[in-house]
């Protein structure tokens, strides 16, 4: 078989399995073929649309057989969005899916048999996201509406409900559509660079009645401007924080550097775990508010922390771990690369009255290669590293401090499981726990706990 010549032709192909990144494995003539929106169990037309890195991808034309765990999706454009891949998928099949997908990442690069145990799911998974990003656009009639990118494109597709966003955003996304159709503030247009506004940003409170809205603009002043300030706080008086930030770059990063307060104290409050938090526009925060408690109790669970304890969270963000840990514990040592996470991560300890908390602004692997040079006694790590996972070097100054336990918070299996092999060196791996933060989405947070051998 000619491997080039089955691009664009259509093949009658089963689903075998689940990739990491939730789409079909189907095979044809030994051939992977990773297929959106199908499911095991499902049969059907596929066409092999492109190839990509030696690997080719296709899309159903036509299901002949249906997947017993198939379901009937709320959401009418979840198989254009890939923001729900798992939409037309039974919830149990989809928990079912994720531990098999840790443990496999788990067997196959960290090299141990340790089991991870069930994944820990959500009451139901919807309308749990506390925020949501989306770009605005221009439709036929001159209008602005907003959407989604089209999975792999800059195409934005409208949409009106979101079934795992906060259903106050949504409401709020449609009132600022009319306010910026009322004005005529045109959308930004990125094939011609033209064009205002671009993005809106949504962040909402679980526990307390604010919102915070952000604006992203091309320019920081621009025609209406005040017009526009004075018609959200008019028509939209749950909005509590209004904030603009500025891009002007062809890029498609969304936020610029630039950040300014409109009205509002410019962040909103939350509570985790019966700790204070204050959330900026810029500030990383977890976006599930109930599996976030479920995920850092468990977290905690796993470390058995005690009053003597020094502690390390590295790779902190606002401090949520860290402040979480404080009162249960001596002494606790933040450390973050990003300079507005930190100075968060300052005043949620002093609003909460935590005088045991140090937080620093460093490269997680600088910073504790100089506890490792200084000895500094620790007694408990805490690691919640980004999606491409810690560095050797991190992990060579942690294996040399030797901390009595160390607990790992991943969003990514295949970064944690590479990143185990190396500390299990001198470290026993005794729990690996799956935690759903990501309903309807192939990510999943693991949390694992990791003693010290011989102790």
């Amino acid at each position: 078989m000619n491997k080039d010549s089955i691009i664009h032709n259509t093949y009658s192909l089963k689903c075998i399995d689940l990739s990491i990144e939730g789409k079909g494995i189907c095979k044809l003539d030994g051939l992977v073929v990773f297929v959106s929106a199908m499911y095991p169990g499902d049969e059907g037309e596929v066409e092999i649309d492109y190839k990509r890195n030696g690997q080719y991808f296709g899309k159903v034309k036509k299901l002949t057989v249906l997947s017993p765990n198939r379901i009937q999706p709320k959401c009418k454009v979840c198989s254009a969005c890939g923001g729900c891949v798992f939409q037309p998928y039974a919830y149990e099949a989809e928990l079912e899916y994720k531990t098999k997908k840790v443990q496999e990442q788990i067997n196959k690069y960290a090299e141990v048999d340790a089991k991870v145990m069930p994944t820990i799911g959500m009451k139901t998974p919807e309308y749990y996201r506390n925020k949501i990003q989306v770009p605005f656009g221009i439709d036929e009639k001159g209008k602005a509406f907003y959407g989604f990118y089209k999975e792999g494109t800059h195409v934005i597709v409208p949409r009106k409900e979101c079934f795992i966003e906060d259903v106050r955003a949504n409401k709020l996304l449609d009132k600022l559509t009319k306010i910026i159709n009322d004005l005529h503030i045109s959308p930004y247009v990125e094939a011609a660079d033209s064009g205002t506004i671009r993005y809106a940003m949504i962040r909402t409170s679980y526990y307390k009645k604010e919102i915070m809205l952000a604006i992203v603009t091309k320019e920081a002043f621009f025609p209406k401007k005040n017009l526009l300030v004075e018609r959200i706080k008019r028509d939209c008086p749950e909005v509590t924080s209004l904030v603009q930030n500025v891009n002007g770059q062809k890029t498609n990063v969304i936020l610029g550097k630039r950040f300014y307060n409109l009205f509002g104290p410019g962040y909103i409050e939350d509570y985790l775990c019966g700790i204070k938090f204050k959330i900026s526009a810029e500030s990383f925060y977890q976006t599930n508010p109930v599996m976030t408690e479920i995920l850092y109790k468990t977290a905690m669970d796993f470390a058995e922390l005690s009053k003597n304890d020094v502690v390390l969270d590295a790779y902190s963000g606002i401090g949520t771990i860290g402040l979480i840990a404080a009162k249960q514990v001596k002494k606790v040592i933040s450390v973050e690369l990003v300079e507005e996470a930190v100075k968060d991560a300052i005043k949620n300890a002093k609003i909460n009255h935590i005088d045991n908390f140090e937080a620093y602004n460093d490269d997680a692997t600088a910073f504790i290669n100089r506890m490792a040079k200084r000895h500094e006694p620790l007694d408990v790590l805490f690691m919640d590293p980004p999606r491409k996972g810690s560095t050797e070097k991190f992990i060579s100054a942690a294996l040399f401090l030797e901390p009595k336990k160390i607990v790992y918070v991943s969003c990514n299996p295949l970064t944690l499981a590479r990143d185990l092999k190396l500390l299990k060196k001198k470290y026993e791996i005794k729990k690996i726990q799956p935690v759903d933060e990501f309903g309807r989405n192939y990510h999943v947070e693991t949390v694992v706990l990791l003693t010290r051998k011989g102790k």
